[in-house]
C-alpha cells in the first residue's frame, strides 16, 4: 500500500525518503563508525569511519553479520540481532593482512515510524586494545570474567545494588544466578542484614507457603511449633527467590500481596506481620511467555521485573571459557580434587579447542564438572582432549558404535573434514541460541533459511523445532 501524502495549505507534500547514500553521508558528518542494518541484517547505510575501520570501501548491501563475525564459531552479536535484541559485545575479526581486530560493538533495534514497517538496527563500532580493556580480567564479589558483556552486567549490578528496587535475574541453568543475587546483596545497603535463598521449584505448594510466610503451631499436622518462614528470616536483608517461574499459581496472589503490603500472614494465623525485605528473583524461563500462556500473573511479573538482569550463557562469551577453566582448575585442586601424583596446571591446545567449540548447555556448572572429571580420569600433569567427557569432544549426541558407522559417501562421522566439523558446530550453536528457530538461526549465520536447511541435511544436523 502506498504511503498517503500529507497536505499543508492545500499543497501536496511528498513523503520523506532518504536514499542510502544520503543517509550514509549524514552518518559520516556526525562522526564515528556507525552501521544501519535492515530486518534481514543487510547494511543499508554506513559512515565513512565504519568503512575505514572495517577495511571495506563500500559496505552497502553487505551482510552485517558477515562483516563483523565472518565464519567464526562464536557469534554473540549475530545471534542477538537475529533475536531482535540489543547487544554489547567485543568481536574478534581478521583484517585484510591476516591480523586480528578487536571491535567493541553496541547494537540497538530501531523501530520505524511507519506502523507495519520492518524494524532495523543501528550499530556503533569502536576498535579496542585487548591488552588494556577488551581482555583484561575483572572480578566482582567472586564472579570473574574477561567478557565485555559480563563487565557491562557488573556495572548494572553495582548501580542496581545501591537502590532497593526488586531485581529479576534471568539466565540459563548453571550461569550463576545465585552468585549474582549474593553479589547484589553484598554491594547493597542491606549487606549487614541476612541473605536467605529458597528454590520455589523444590517444594510442594503447601510446604512452600509455610516456608515462605511461616506458620503457627497447630496450623497443620506436624506443625508442633511456630515457624517464622523465609520472609521474616530475611528481615532487613535480601530474599532470593530462585526458579520464581515455578511458583504455583495459587501462591502467586499471596506473594503479590506481600510485595504490595510489606506484610506476611503466617499459615494458621489472621495476624499480619510487617517485613522489610529486598527481593531478588531468578528464572531460566520467560515470564512474559508464561503470562501469555496464563501460567503466571502479569501483575506479579511487573512487581518482580523492576530491574531485569540477564546473565549471558557461556557460549555467548567464549573468551571466558579458557579463563574460567584455569580458575576452576585451581579452585578444584585447592578444594581437595588434586591428583595424588601432582598438581595439574595446564590444559593443552587441543583440549582448549574442544572446549571452545562445545556449546556448554550447563554453562559454568558443566565446565566445572568437566574439569573435575578430567582430574579423576587423567593420568598426566596436563589435561588433554582424551581426559574430557565424550560429549565435549564429539558432541552431545555422540554415542559409541553408531557414531562411527560409514555414511553414504563412505566416510565415518569422525572422519569428516575440519571444515564440515566447524560448520556443524556453528549451525548447532546458532540453533541452540535461537531455541531451534530456523529463521533466527539463519539470520545469525548470515545465510537464507533454505541454505541453512540444505547444510543441516548435508551435515546430519537434526531440526529440533
Amino acid at each position: 500500500m502506498a504511503r498517503r501524502e500529507t497536505t499543508r495549505n492545500n499543497v501536496a507534500t511528498p513523503p520523506i525518503s532518504l536514499s542510502a547514500a544520503l543517509l550514509s553521508g549524514a552518518l559520516s558528518k556526525l562522526g564515528g563508525a556507525v552501521l544501519v542494518l535492515d530486518r534481514e541484517l543487510v547494511v543499508r547505510a554506513g559512515s565513512r569511519d565504519a568503512e575505514v575501520l572495517l577495511g571495506t570501501r563500500n559496505v552497502l548491501g553487505m551482510r552485517g553479520v558477515d562483516l563483523l563475525c565472518g565464519d567464526r564459531l562464536e557469534r554473540p552479536v549475530a545471534q542477538a540481532l537475529a533475536r531482535g535484541e540489543a547487544v554489547i559485545a567485543t568481536v574478534v575479526r581478521p583484517r585484510v593482512d591476516g591480523s586480528l581486530q578487536h571491535l567493541f560493538v553496541r547494537a540497538h533495534p530501531i523501530e520505524p515510524a511507519d506502523a507495519g514497517a520492518s524494524p532495523g538496527f543501528v550499530l556503533t563500532l569502536e576498535e579496542v586494545d585487548p591488552s588494556i580493556t577488551g581482555d583484561a580480567p575483572e572480578v566482582l564479589e567472586g564472579i570473574a570474567t574477561r567478557s565485555p558483556r559480563m563487565k557491562h552486567l557488573f556495572r548494572v549490578m553495582k548501580r542496581a545494588a545501591v537502590r532497593d528496587a526488586t531485581i529479576l535475574v534471568r539466565g540459563e541453568s548453571g550461569v550463576g544466578k545465585e552468585l549474582v543475587a549474593q553479589a547484589i546483596h553484598t554491594l547493597s545497603t542491606r549487606s549487614k542484614g541476612p541473605f536467605r535463598a529458597i528454590n520455589c521449584a523444590a517444594l510442594p505448594p503447601a510446604l512452600l507457603e509455610s516456608e515462605l510466610f511461616g506458620h503457627k503451631r497447630g496450623a497443620f499436622t506436624g506443625a508442633v511449633r511456630d515457624h517464622d518462614g523465609f520472609f521474616r528470616a530475611a528481615h532487613k536483608g535480601t530474599l532470593f527467590l530462585d526458579e520464581i517461574a515455578e511458583l504455583p499459581i495459587e501462591l502467586q496472589a499471596k506473594l503479590l500481596r506481600v510485595l504490595e503490603t510489606r506484610t506476611v500472614t503466617p499459615v494458621g494465623s489472621r495476624d499480619t506481620i510487617p517485613v522489610d525485605v529486598r527481593i531478588v528473583a531468578a528464572t531460566h524461563r520467560s515470564l512474559r511467555a508464561l503470562v501469555t500462556e496464563g501460567r503466571f500473573r502479569a501483575d506479579l511479573m511487573y512487581r518482580l521485573r523492576v530491574v531485569p538482569l540477564r546473565i549471558p550463557p557461556l557460549r555467548e562469551r567464549p573468551e571466558d571459557i579458557p579463563f574460567l577453566a584455569a580458575r576452576l582448575l585451581e579452585d578444584l585442586q585447592a578444594g581437595g580434587a588434586a591428583r595424588p601424583d601432582g598438581v595439574v596446571s595446564t590444559i593443552d591446545a587441543e583440549a582448549q579447542r574442544a572446549m571452545r567449540n562445545h556449546p556448554w548447555p550447563g554453562n559454568v556448572r558443566e565446565l566445572r564438572n568437566a574439569l573435575e572429571y578430567a582430574l579423576v580420569v587423567g593420568e598426566r600433569d596436563v589435561i588433554g582432549v582424551a581426559d574430557l567427557p565424550d560429549e565435549i569432544v564429539h558432541g552431545e549426541t555422540a554415542e559409541p558404535g553408531p557414531a562411527s558407522l560409514p555414511d553414504l559417501a563412505g566416510r565415518t562421522v569422525r572422519e569428516e573434514s575440519a571444515a564440515d566439523t566447524a560448520e556443524r558446530a556453528r549451525i548447532v550453536r546458532a540453533l541452540s541460541a535461537s531455541a531451534g528457530h530456523l529463521g533466527r538461526a539463519a539470520l545469525a549465520l548470515g545465510v537464507s533459511r533454505t541454505t541453512l536447511w540444505r547444510h543441516m541435511k548435508r551435515l546430519g544436523v537434526e531440526d529440533a523445532s
